[in-house]
């Protein structure tokens, strides 16, 4: 655990299921007050959610996988999906919430948003500072620290697979099972390997394909394969599972040879990959 977070975590939604959220979220309730805090399951709720009652929202973050609804003073509500999690909005007016209903956030005016988890791993969580909240010393896509040399340097200091460093949220934020998979494919590289047997060339390729994959699905609003929670704010599903290169793909022909898509296990977590031309 650092500052509150489970730092092993490779759940769902992933980096690019929380940004859409973020986005999505930021243009509904951006300059919009709380008038309430309604908390239907208490241990989705951490904190006083009266701290939050009566604040203006200032805008939305996102640190790896949590979503941030940050006010003016810098206090804020965090959300962690984990893997049944969802969010969806609800309009003034319209009335019945979710099935899995957890947590209500109202707004002056009558909206809201409702926090729902079937399983009951997600939360929400009151803070005074989100900036103390984020996990330290992981690098992130997208950020200005995710460089080809921090990188590098992250891969290098360890023999675990590299598919097992893409996961972990202390050294890499925000990708999970499914973007590792296809990450790893599209650079042709075996999730197996040892991180720091990685060539400068593979290396640099693995640094591109990890942008270029999360970057299609933020284009595509997410992923909601099979099996797979994940809804965006008004309840549809994301179309990334569309554009699978391997996940989910057990069986199946490669789309880069004549090879085979396979399934095994590595850290707990369904593997999918090439064994003909990821090496």
């Amino acid at each position: 655990m650092v500052n509150g977070f489970r730092i092993l975590d490779n759940s769902l939604p992933e980096l690019p299921e929380v940004e859409t959220i973020r986005r999505q979220a930021q243009e509904k309730i951006t300059g919009k007050t709380i008038a309430g805090i309604d908390v239907l399951e208490k241990k989705s709720f951490i904190g006083d959610k009266n701290a939050a009652v009566g604040k203006t929202v200032s805008r939305l973050g996102r640190c790896a996988k949590v979503l941030q609804i940050i006010f003016k003073d810098g206090s804020a509500l965090l959300m962690h999906f984990k893997l049944t999690g969802q969010l969806l909005w609800r309009d003034a007016g319209a009335s019945g919430e979710c099935r899995f209903a957890r947590v209500v956030i109202r707004f002056n005016g009558g909206s809201r948003l409702v926090f729902c988890d079937a399983r009951k791993f997600g939360w929400v969580k009151a803070v005074p500072d989100y900036k103390k909240e984020c996990a330290a010393g992981a690098i992130e896509p997208f950020r200005d620290d995710f460089t080809q040399e921090n990188f590098s340097r992250v891969l290098k200091k360890s023999r675990r697979p590299i598919k097992i460093i893409l996961m972990d949220q202390a050294v890499i934020g925000g990708i999970g099972n499914i973007y590792a998979n296809e990450a790893l494919f599209l650079a042709r590289i075996d999730p197996f390997r040892p991180a720091n047997t990685l060539t400068a060339a593979e290396t640099k390729k693995l640094h591109a394909a990890i942008l270029n994959v999360l970057k299609k699905a933020i284009a595509c609003k997410g992923s909601s394969g099979k099996d797979e929670w994940y809804r965006q704010l008004n309840g549809l599903p994301g179309c990334y599972q569309e554009h699978f290169l391997v996940y989910q793909r057990g069986g199946k022909k490669c789309f880069g040879c004549v090879g085979k898509v396979t399934r095994k296990n590595l850290g707990g977590r369904g593997t999918f990959y090439c064994p003909v031309c990821q090496r």
